[in-house]
């Protein structure tokens, strides 16, 4: 482990996602490719910050600062994690560029494309790295998928695919200073849930990174409890392929706690198992189906047995995206080699536009 490159966070934020990456960052596991110091942790409550401290990272002994402002400042700190919510990114990210650090951002990047292009193109004048933590691209499993499926072509080729996430939530219920009650901080399904069940649906149908990519034409409807969004569902169509894909999202039940996504071809299809499509564990390829729907009282699809890809691994799988964020830092990159600031300006234009037909409006819109 000494002989690894190291790398030095800072950490914005003691929530429960923070909470996560923190845990998952300082994981002893033999196949680790950097060495990650939680070097500083920024918090409203220093109090808080030395709870968190000790007990998801007890042994690297971080400066609690009472203030994000004394995590940009602190010269030993080579890199800052932003786990803020959504509607304060844009801020957390400027102050952090403007002060000369890196920076890895949580999903959602911003609350719409026009905020990501900002921070961007601050980026790049500074000269500093920066991405969004869409920690489902760096899983092993997600990039082993994206092999066979578009390399190997496992199941020929790909024209259809699926997914959903909901969590039930009770909007109605919740008190009104809660965030899930909050327009202004980007509450709803789409931007909690729905961005990956796309994600899902994106790296089935156009996983290409060329910065020329085809936009897909999209057909979205949303329900609102107030002025805040609880369900969407959303058609993607890829004229050039004529692939197809639907995600949906949902604060109002929980949805499919197994099959997280499902993948179609012309040789047979993929299912996604796991706790929720952020937490995918294993993918099933099968065969085609065989048969004749409906021809005799009775009759139906059979296909044959299919092939279980396991990726069960320690923690909840954040130490991939760490990876591999510190090593492009440390190779000198501006933009990480999984998520290129393009792919994020994508994505958060596809949900821009489902916004918009879904009539979800947020204040800086």
């Amino acid at each position: 482990m000494s002989q690894l490159p190291s790398i030095r966070w800072g950490i914005l934020t003691t929530g429960k996602i923070a909470s996560w990456y923190v845990a998952d960052l300082v994981l002893s596991r033999p196949d680790a490719e950097v060495r990650h110091i939680v070097q500083a942790i920024g918090t409203s409550d220093i109090n808080r910050g030395k709870s968190f401290a000790e007990k998801y990272c007890p042994e690297e002994n971080p400066r609690i600062y009472g203030s994000y402002e004394e995590v940009y400042q602190d010269p030993n700190v080579d890199i800052v994690y932003i786990g803020t919510p959504h509607a304060f990114h844009k801020k957390n990210c400027l102050d952090a560029i403007a002060a000369g650090k890196h920076v890895l951002c949580e999903k959602p990047f911003t609350l719409n494309a026009r905020e990501a292009k900002v921070i961007f193109e601050a980026a790049r004048e500074k000269g500093v790295f920066i991405a969004e933590a869409m920690w489902l691209r760096h899983r092993p499993l997600t990039l082993e998928l994206q092999r066979l499926l578009h390399k190997e072509k496992v199941i020929g080729e790909v024209f259809r695919a699926t997914s959903d996430f909901g969590s039930e939530l009770d909007i109605p219920n919740l008190p009104l200073e809660k965030y899930y009650r909050q327009n202004a901080l980007g509450a709803g399904s789409l931007l909690d849930m729905g961005i990956y069940s796309l994600t899902w649906v994106i790296l089935a149908l156009d996983p290409e990174l060329t910065a020329n990519r085809e936009k897909p034409k999209i057909l979205a409807s949303q329900n609102h409890w107030e002025d805040v969004e609880t369900a969407t569902s959303a058609i993607l169509q890829f004229p050039d392929t004529g692939r197809q894909g639907i995600f949906t999202s949902t604060t109002k039940a929980n949805v499919n706690p197994d099959l997280l996504a499902r993948i179609y071809g012309t040789n047979g299809s993929v299912e996604v198992h796991g706790g929720c499509p952020s937490l995918p564990e294993a993918f099933t390829v099968y065969p085609k189906y065989e048969g004749e729907p409906g021809a005799e009282p009775g009759s139906k699809l059979t296909r044959g047995q299919g092939k279980t890809y396991d990726f069960t691994a320690p923690g909840r799988g954040f130490q991939y995206q760490a990876d591999n964020i510190a090593l492009d830092v440390l190779n000198g990159k501006l933009e990480s080699s999984i998520i290129p600031q393009a792919e994020t300006i994508r994505m958060m234009e596809i949900m821009d536009e489902v916004r918009r037909q879904g009539g979800t409006r947020y204040p800086v819109d």
